[in-house]
């Protein structure tokens, strides 16, 4: 996964595209038995292309950056490790790092109302001094940002004309499934106008860009370039914004990510009106309930939001949500995995009162949220004051091969956490115990065990004595680490 996440990139042209790594692929064509009879297809999408083409514009737009161009050593030219060549190359690099120059990049864009609203990403016109759109029959325009929005990566441009454009529609993207037929049409590689098409390959797809990942993929060429343009259904209408590739070449290998039209629109209605989003905002810290969180909860299932915190002077505290419940549903809707909540939360309007299914004590209970907005969230009302210093006391936990102490000044120097932290903090993990299995280190601050707040390392030791004896075979810790809290349940060894 990890080299997977250095290989993925913006599918824009700018000068943020990085060399990727090249390795060698082999794939072998085998056909698979089946009694399901394949549509074959359409004979041409010319006409439809025809009537979307004018709708698509290429974005291009400069700015002024220092630093060497990113890529290589040279104008072009590679040399082995050693070269002298090389090396004058590198020092001609160094004397101009600092030299500012005019940068241009490339991106694609879209207009979705015909008085000149234009939809693209927001990596394409970030930092832009000047922003440019130049329509099929290379009309350029200059554009103004109306708005963009860094978590979903997308922008909002104006352009002043005298006449209606044409613009294209927006579709609902969770029609769309896997084996779909979907068109791009963008500018890959300042070539403009290209058209490609192919499938829905995969929906819902996590790539760890942002907080509300969900990303449609498919196997419709896209390269640099075609960042901010359409991915259109054979109805015409927009399911999707080319956002990003998986490439080990620096070109298109049949992996593209756009993000749905049901999540842009919304955003980009809220630019249009505001200029800025506003999100709905609910202020709990989560994770994923795994099997062993869900037994000692006593959960059925594996599913919901599990609350790892609670914010101060949040919407969640004002309801009385509490860390350790698992939110089931929010607002009607199920969140089967932990991901799903804060799209669902964002995506409801501000200052609605809605329900929230919890699970608590063994039970579903229903709680009303007001929510906040997101974009007001102020950090500086969360600064929690500092509580009084427990006396210095140091233990091993055998049951759970921990070592643990009480948090001193100069453990919060050693380990670099803040002071005024609530908790025991760990000092040795056994590298034979379930701890270390679970990635549990030195200089994390256990808060919680079973849900109840610890302070010395004999009141995790008594919490655990107790759990044994009402016979529970694991106990939930709540870990924090460098200001994360998470959930982690860990096997009780009685040997």
């Amino acid at each position: 996964m990890t080299r997977m996440l250095r290989n993925l990139r913006r599918a824009g042209s700018g000068a943020t595209i990085g060399l990727l790594l090249t390795l060698p692929l082999a794939a072998t064509l085998v056909w698979l038995p089946g009694s399901a009879a394949a549509r074959g297809a359409p004979d041409s999408f010319a006409d439809l292309v025809e009537q979307l083409q004018p709708a698509v514009v290429n974005v291009s737009t400069t700015q002024m950056v220092t630093g060497q161009p990113e890529g290589g050593t040279g104008p072009g030219f590679e040399f082995p490790p050693g070269s002298p060549f090389r090396d004058f190359f590198d020092q001609f690099n160094q004397q101009r790092d600092d030299k500012p120059r005019r940068a241009t990049s490339l991106g694609s864009g879209f207009v979705i109302d015909p008085s000149g609203l234009i939809v693209t990403n927001n990596h394409v016109i970030e930092g832009a001094e000047k922003i440019s759109v130049t329509f099929i029959d290379d009309t350029t325009l200059e554009a103004e940002l109306v708005g963009r929005d860094i978590k979903t990566d997308l922008a909002l441009l104006r352009v002043k004309v005298d006449h209606k454009l044409a613009a294209v529609p927006w579709g609902n993207s969770d029609k769309m499934r896997v084996g779909d037929w979907v068109i791009a049409i963008g500018n890959p590689l300042g070539l403009g106008g290209t058209v490609t098409a192919g499938i829905v390959s995969a929906r819902q797809r996590d790539i760890n860009s942002g907080p509300y990942d969900d990303f449609i993929q498919t196997d419709a060429p896209i390269n640099r370039g075609n960042s901010g343009g359409p991915l259109f259904n054979v109805e015409g209408q927009v399911i999707g914004i080319n956002t990003a590739i998986y490439s080990q070449s620096g070109g298109s290998i049949g992996i593209g990510f756009a993000i749905p039209s049901n999540m842009a629109a919304t955003v980009i209605d809220q630019l249009k009106k505001y200029g800025t989003t506003r999100r709905g905002w609910l202020g709990v810290q989560i994770q994923g309930v795994t099997d062993e969180i869900a037994e000692s909860l006593g959960l059925k299932e594996v599913k919901g939001a599990l609350v790892a915190g609670v914010l101060e002077n949040s919407p969640a505290e004002a309801a009385k949500l509490q860390t350790g419940d698992v939110i089931l549903k929010f607002d009607g809707k199920e969140v089967g995995e932990s991901r799903r909540l804060p799209r669902v939360v964002a995506e409801t309007e501000v200052g609605r009162t809605v329900d929230v299914v919890i699970w608590r004590n063994g039970k579903e209970i229903v709680a009303k949220v007001t929510l906040g907005e997101l974009e007001k969230f102020d950090e500086a009302a969360l600064t929690k004051p500092e509580p009084e210093k427990a006396k210095p006391e140091q233990r091993s936990i055998d049951e759970l091969g921990l070592g643990l102490s009480t948090i001193t000044p100069a453990l919060a120097e050693k380990y670099r956490f803040e002071s005024g932290k609530e908790g025991v903090v760990i000092t040795d993990v056994n590298a034979d115990s379930g701890a270390a299995e679970k990635g549990l280190r030195e200089g994390d601050i256990i808060v919680e065990v079973n849900q109840e707040k610890v302070a010395t390392p004999d009141s995790v030791a008594a919490k655990i004595k107790a759990a044994a004896a009402d016979g529970r075979r694991s106990v939930l810790l709540l870990i924090d680490r460098e200001g994360d809290l998470r959930f982690v349940a860990l096997r009780i060894d009685a040997g």
